[in-house]
C-alpha cells in the first residue's frame, strides 16, 4: 500500500487482525480552519478550567488541550488562543489552578467559556489556595501551578505549567469534549 493511501492505517503490514484490509482512511487537503476544526474534534479530550485570584477577583477560563508533560519535574501544559483576552490576565497570577472537569460540569465549562460572562464564577463552587491559585469543587483532580515558559505556536500559546501541589478525588467520572459537544463516559 502507498503512502498516498494509508500505509500502515489500516490493513498494512503490521496492522492489527482486528482492522479491516483493503479500506484506507478518507483523506483530504483541506487545511481550512473550519475544516480541521472538525478533524481535531475527532479527538476526545477532558475538560479543564484555568483559573487564579487577579487583582482579589477570581479569573477562569476552560481548556481541553491540557497535556501531563513530564514528572520529573513536574509539568503540564495547556494552549491559549492568542485572541484571548482571558489568558493575559491569568499569565499575570503567582499560581494557577487547573481542575479537570467532573462530568456534571458542562456548565460550569460553559460558563467559563463564554466570553463576557462576567461575573464567571457566579454560582460556582470554589476555593483558592494560598499562593492564589483558584480551584473548582466538584472537580475530578487540581493541580496548582505557575507558569514555567511560554512557546508561540500558530494562533495559540503553548503554556507550560510547573506542578507545585495535586489533588484527587477517584470517585468523580470526567467530562470529555468530543466532535463539538460535551460528552461523558458510560460507566
Amino acid at each position: 500500500m502507498s503512502a498516498a493511501t494509508g500505509a500502515g492505517l489500516a490493513g498494512g503490514p503490521g496492522a492489527p487482525a482486528d482492522l479491516p484490509t483493503g479500506h484506507a482512511p478518507a483523506l483530504a487537503r483541506n487545511l481550512d480552519p473550519l475544516a480541521l476544526r472538525r478533524v481535531f474534534g475527532a479527538f476526545p479530550t477532558g475538560v479543564t478550567a484555568l483559573a487564579a485570584l487577579v487583582d482579589g477577583e477570581p479569573v477562569g477560563m476552560t481548556a481541553s488541550s491540557f497535556v501531563p508533560v513530564s514528572l520529573d519535574p513536574p509539568l503540564v501544559s495547556v494552549c491559549a488562543a492568542l485572541t484571548s483576552t482571558t489568558w493575559p490576565r491569568l499569565r499575570r497570577a503567582h499560581r494557577l489552578g487547573v481542575s479537570v472537569l467532573g462530568g456534571t460540569q458542562e456548565g460550569a465549562s460553559r460558563q467559563l467559556a463564554t466570553r463576557g460572562a462576567e461575573p464567571r464564577f457566579a454560582g460556582l463552587e470554589w476555593h483558592r489556595t494560598d499562593e492564589g491559585a483558584v480551584l473548582l469543587g466538584g472537580a475530578g483532580a487540581w493541580f496548582d501551578c505557575s507558569v514555567e515558559q511560554e512557546i508561540g505556536a500558530g494562533d495559540h500559546r503553548i503554556v507550560l505549567l510547573r506542578v507545585h501541589v495535586t489533588g484527587i478525588d477517584p470517585h468523580v467520572p470526567p467530562l470529555v469534549f468530543h466532535a463539538g459537544r460535551y460528552r461523558r463516559l458510560a460507566g
